[in-house]
């Protein structure tokens, strides 16, 4: 499953509807979809509690997975790039396995400055073998057919259920609020009053991703990476 890992986590409080806290496989409500794009005056910069847009901002994550170290350096850049209409940040995730690059994406991120949600638009995906570029999976831009998810609502609600990308057959990641009050302790500090998120996909059934976001920082725990600095 492809997620893309912006350092932040905002909410659409307009939309996304409060459930009760249960296993996603036993939960039969829906994951929103309409997400009130349009209604949204989009800016390329912009912060809320769980998420930082803002260029200059990077974060490092490490972790094992199995007997392999992985690595993780998140960036936003200065860069911007128009998505059809709207004009989003570039935010580039640099993925590492024992020291050897696996994966560059550069993802595209909006602020909506009537809700304080961050937008996800798509990203460009190079996926490496070797030190060579060998696949593209998982690229998407919320273009024709496509649409912009809620990487980040700017008002989060236990039990909220929502669409992160929309991209037929290619990118349909969305996400459960499953916690508002974890603690966690990482290399870069202890955080408290984290939101914990739980994220599936139609496309791999059965497969879960679990993401910890604190107050003021952004992510801080992306499976088993912790953050290390940022």
């Amino acid at each position: 499953m492809k997620k893309i890992n912006l350092p932040c986590l905002l909410l659409l409080s307009a939309t996304f509807h409060a459930v009760a806290q249960q296993p996603s496989t036993d939960n039969p409500k829906p994951f929103t979809e309409s997400l009130m794009q349009n209604n949204c005056t989009f800016l390329t910069s912009g912060r809320n509690t769980f998420c930082i847009l803002k260029p200059g901002y990077e974060m490092v994550y490490e972790g094992m997975d199995g007997k392999d170290k992985v690595r993780l350096v998140i960036t936003v850049t200065n860069e911007t790039r128009k998505i059809g209409n709207i004009e989003t940040r570039l935010v580039v995730e640099d993925e590492s396995l024992n020291g050897n690059r696996i994966e560059i994406s550069r993802n595209f991120f909006a602020f909506c400055k009537e809700t304080s949600s961050v937008y996800y638009f798509g990203e460009e995906v190079d996926i490496y073998k070797d030190g060579k570029i060998v696949d593209h999976e998982g690229a998407w831009k919320a273009e024709g057919k496509n649409k912009a998810g809620v990487d980040v609502p700017g008002l989060p609600f236990l039990g909220a259920r929502f669409y992160q990308e929309i991209a037929p057959d290619v990118a349909m990641n969305r996400i459960e609020i499953i916690s508002l009050a974890e603690t966690i302790n990482t290399p870069a500090g202890n955080f408290k009053n984290c939101m914990k998120t739980e994220e599936t996909t139609p496309i791999e059934p059965g497969e879960r991703e679990y993401k910890t976001y604190a107050p003021g920082v952004g992510l801080i725990q992306d499976e088993t990476a912790l953050l290390i600095k940022y």
